[in-house]
């Protein structure tokens, strides 16, 4: 068991922590008295041996002995004062335990943090063959022998990524190398991982010496948690998450993505660096506090800050600041100089103060995201690859909407989706005010993007995740289908997104077991009532969407994986011969004829929406818009 006292006393030349302040060199023979001399290939490498004092009532079993001997400690920030620090920490509940930490306390003692490292590792469940410290020592000595790691390149996964050191010394970064060397020789699969390099140099400035940072960091490259992950190892896998913080910054940051939309080329290319703000941007003290929670908590948590960082920046920065200005350059400016800012116990704060959906629902997103990339030729063994911009400034063309304000709306598409450019599938100018030839021209085309320009001069309109071929599934009876990802907008006099009321409230919905699935209801056969005011509210008793087909990826946001309060707040698309509807529930956020000539727009339950135009209004314009396969 952890032992840890209260009070942290200072050891007699010591740093306060159970670091020695500054390694000295001698010739010990090695009896825990003084220090010794070790051999990193050719060059010496001081190996510090504590005293039993200065493991600061860590008892003996336990104790870090060397921990430290890999940094710098002119660099190293003095541990943080902290009171009421439990002894038995990782013995606490598991919600005790990540309030702890997520609050700081292993920044009380660079000893305590080095033990906790080390258990919160080998508590990860990974696969039953993973190398660890032995076998990091007999592939070392046959790799380097008396040579040193400078003469052998790095692995290829680590072929333009960024080489971070933090507070190591000359003879961390060498540690650092060999150690990404081993893996490179015993984790063949690995093709692409740029946070390795962090993640690394992280661990080492609290690792008892190289064995023990490779085996530690072994744990989390072989993790086989469900619906979880430490480290993406493959482009694909890397891609995949930066597709999904950009879905997750969409819904959870819209002030900071509009800003950022509207001020850069390639959204996406701002969003592929999020990781680097965590582990190569943020200064050391924060990196490690981010370390803290990683490895209790998984990838999850990183998102999280991430998404706290931008929300950060959208109230540091003013819009008239970005105007010409290189938005990813300046991000990147800001993380590194957070401390101006705001402190690391605020951001942590404010990033738990996110409403994230589930690791589950997050994973799906994941898969989807992965799916999509590899529908467009990108392997898991490929290097990197840049994309081409979706919407043309110079070729698009459209009778609703501008290319810049095309670009917006694409931005707040789902990355999956927005990889592809728009291909418009039925316009009312070109193919005629009827609602069967809309549907021809929508079917077997999923997702698609609905715009509206009424005689008024308001644009509105909606992203609908399902083919509308789906309506044909309830038979006689009219019924709602779609996921959670869509959602409706308007584009004049001002762009504004309303996206499944859930996505804002998620507390609101609670998973569904997989025991249980959700059966549809039963719904009237009549869409469109013909009630006086032009709208009625049968259609808030629709059917609720239906289980997908077998054999299809279950898809993000899907309403069976939740337990809702009511039906009327999963109604995201209907059609039938008489009209289409778009969100239902206490009205209906669009509403359109079988001519597509007249509509209305209310408040609805699912969207939560004000009307996106005038509530009845009579369409000039029609468009659907498509994603073209590349």
């Amino acid at each position: 068991m952890l032992q840890v006292g209260l009070s942290l006393p200072r050891a007699p030349g010591g740093a306060a922590g159970g670091f020695p302040a500054q390694p000295e060199q001698g010739n010990g023979d090695g009896d825990g008295t003084s220090t010794t001399q070790g051999m990193l290939g050719s060059s010496p490498v001081t190996v510090v041996i504590t005293s039993e004092a200065d493991t600061w009532d860590i008892d003996a079993a336990s104790s870090c002995l060397g921990c430290g001997q890999f940094v710098d400690w002119d660099r190293m920030p003095e541990p943080e004062q902290q009171a009421d620090i439990p002894r038995d920490i990782l013995t606490q509940p598991p919600k005790e335990l990540k309030r702890l930490v997520r609050e700081g306390c292993l920044a009380a003692s660079r000893a305590l943090r080095a033990q906790v490292y080390h258990r919160l590792c080998q508590q990860v469940a990974c696969r039953l063959v993973t190398p660890d410290a032995p076998v990091y020592r007999d592939v070392a000595s046959r790799l380097f022998g008396k040579h040193s790691a400078s003469s052998h390149p790095l692995p290829d996964f680590l072929e333009g990524c960024s080489m971070p050191t933090y507070c190591l010394s000359l003879d961390g970064v060498t540690a650092m190398k060999k150690i990404l060397i081993c893996i490179g020789n015993l984790f063949p699969d690995i093709t692409y991982s740029p946070i390795l390099p962090s993640l690394v140099a992280l661990l080492l400035h609290y690792s008892e010496d190289e064995a023990q940072c490779f085996e530690n960091i072994s744990r989390l490259i072989a993790s086989n948690a469900p619906h979880t992950s430490y480290i993406d190892q493959s482009f694909l896998a890397h891609r995949a998450s930066c597709m999904t913080f950009g879905d997750l910054a969409n819904k959870h940051c819209p002030a900071a993505h509009k800003l950022i939309a509207s001020s850069s080329e390639n959204v996406f290319e701002v969003y592929s660096k999020w990781l680097s703000w965590l582990f190569h941007d943020l200064p050391f003290d924060y990196a490690i506090r981010v370390f803290d929670v990683y490895l209790l908590e998984g990838q999850k948590v990183l998102y999280r800050i991430a998404l706290a960082l931008l929300k950060q920046y959208r109230l540091s920065v003013a819009s008239p600041e970005l105007e010409g200005a290189d938005i990813k350059a300046d991000l990147q400016a800001f993380v590194q100089n957070i401390a101006a800012h705001t402190t690391v116990d605020k951001l942590l704060e404010r990033a738990f103060g996110i409403r994230l959906f589930s690791r589950k629902e997050i994973w799906l997103l994941q898969m989807a995201n992965r799916k999509a990339l590899m529908e467009r030729g990108i392997t898991m063994v490929q290097s990197r690859q840049s994309f081409h911009l979706a919407v043309d400034m110079q070729t698009f063309s459209s009778g609703t909407v501008t290319a810049q304000e095309m670009r917006i709306i694409w931005s707040w598409i789902p990355e999956r989706f927005s990889l592809s450019p728009p291909l418009l599938l039925f316009s009312t100018s070109e193919d005629g005010c009827s609602l069967q030839r809309f549907y021809s021209c929508c079917e077997g085309y999923e997702p698609t993007v609905l715009l509206i320009k009424t005689t008024e001069g308001e644009v509105c309109g909606a992203f609908l995740s399902s083919d509308w071929s789906e309506r044909k599934k309830n038979g006689a009876t009219s019924g709602f289908f779609g996921t959670g990802e869509c959602f409706v907008f308007t584009v004049r006099p001002e762009m504004e997104r309303y996206e499944w009321v859930f996505i804002k409230k998620p507390e609101l919905a609670k998973a569904v077991p997989r025991s249980r699935q959700r059966s549809p209801s039963p719904g009237p056969v009549s869409l469109l009532s013909s009630s006086p005011d032009g709208h009625g509210t049968s259609s808030n008793h629709l059917a609720v969407p239906t289980p997908q087909r077998k054999g299809r990826l279950s898809p993000f946001l899907a309403i069976r994986h939740f337990l809702l309060p009511s039906k009327t707040a999963s109604m995201f698309m209907s059609g039938s011969r008489e009209g289409i509807i778009i969100g239902g529930g206490g009205g209906q956020a669009l509403s359109l004829d079988a001519d597509l000539l007249w509509g209305r727009t209310e408040h609805c339950e699912t969207f939560d929406n004000p009307p996106l135009c005038q509530e009845n209004f009579r369409v000039q314009l029609l468009e659907v818009w498509g994603f073209q396969n590349t």
